[in-house]
């Protein structure tokens, strides 16, 4: 080997081994400012409040529903299953708290009403906790609302039968399991109507266990003990209609396949409180609007399909 190789190749380690020390020293001071970082983080995620992240405001596209398991559609939580068994009061999400009808009411907004800065929203008695609330109020002017306080705190305290609000003024009102406990259905309605801006959307949920509209045979209370005045059916989308509002009933894509069909066929036993049966028979298929695939019926456990129907009415502009 001649000198000047001799030399060369001395060279190239000494290049190589600082190459080398140069190369540990970056990754070395890279772990520690990835280990510093996620230490921060770690501390500021303990120490600020739980921020609940929402469906995104917009129609569910099918592409989205995962292909096994259970699915929150109000705050995206996937696991095996949710929490007791499918049922419109049970399915608890163990992330925010929603059951079957929670569900039901969040998807029927995203998927029929359109979302715009700064509307104006009231949800009456609403069920889930601070954080569903918070996130709500980053995305719109939101406000909950209850009468009896019994159960659910409201910000405003508000009498659907007279509400002390202005002509024209609300965007959107979401009521669920609220009317049944409110006397004078054709006196809320037209406070509604009344309060509801042109173009403005209520998404009304009812326990809907029967065709037609009657009182309880006997006293009811809910499990907030307030008492029931009327178990709405079916019949209540022309109530609605002659208060002036254009109306449609949600449902599941199921339950407007066995309405069309008129198939009553259930293949099991039925929840003893619903009269499924004349449900179907009754329903007039033109009324009905499918919100939820049978895709996505089965992963958010809107299931069974009778139990799961919201009323959207909108205030012709």
């Amino acid at each position: 080997m001649s000198y000047a190789t001799a030399i060369r190749n001395i060279t190239l380690q000494f290049v190589r081994s600082k190459k080398n020390i140069t190369l540990q020293f970056v990754r070395s001071k890279k772990n520690i400012t990835l280990q510093f970082v996620r230490s921060k983080k770690q501390d500021f995620d303990a120490r600020r409040p739980y921020y609940l992240r929402l469906q995104p405001w917009k129609p569910v596209p099918e592409r989205a529903v995962p292909a096994e398991g259970v699915w929150c559609v109000l705050c995206r939580w996937r696991g095996a299953a949710f929490e007791g068994h499918p049922h419109s009061e049970w399915g608890i999400c163990p992330r925010c708290g929603s059951v079957g009808r929670d569900r039901m009411l969040y998807l029927s907004l995203i998927q029929r009403v359109p979302h715009r800065r700064r509307l104006r929203v009231i949800e009456n008695s609403p069920r889930l906790n601070e954080k569903y609330r918070r996130a709500m109020r980053r995305r719109a002017d939101y406000i909950t609302s209850d009468y009896d306080e019994r159960a659910h705190k409201g910000t405003i305290k508000l009498n659907l039968e007279k509400m002390d609000l202005p002509d024209d003024w609300l965007d959107i009102l979401l009521t669920a399991h609220v009317l049944e406990h409110v006397p004078d259905t054709e006196a809320a309605l037209s406070e509604i109507y009344r309060v509801l801006r042109p173009g403005g959307h209520m998404l009304l949920q009812v326990p809907l266990h029967q065709a037609v509209t009657a009182p309880p045979t006997e006293p009811e209370f809910h499990k907030d003990h307030t008492l029931v005045f009327w178990r709405f059916g079916l019949d209540l989308t022309e109530r609605l209609r002659s208060h002036g509002f254009v109306t449609e009933l949600l449902v599941t894509e199921e339950l407007a396949r066995r309405v069309a069909a008129r198939d009553v066929d259930w293949g099991g036993p039925l929840f003893p409180e619903v009269d499924a049966t004349a449900l179907v028979l009754h329903a007039d298929p033109a009324d009905l609007t499918v919100v939820a695939s049978d895709a996505l019926a089965e992963r958010a456990w809107l299931q069974p399909c009778y139990m799961f129907a919201v009323w959207h009415c909108v205030k012709p502009r």
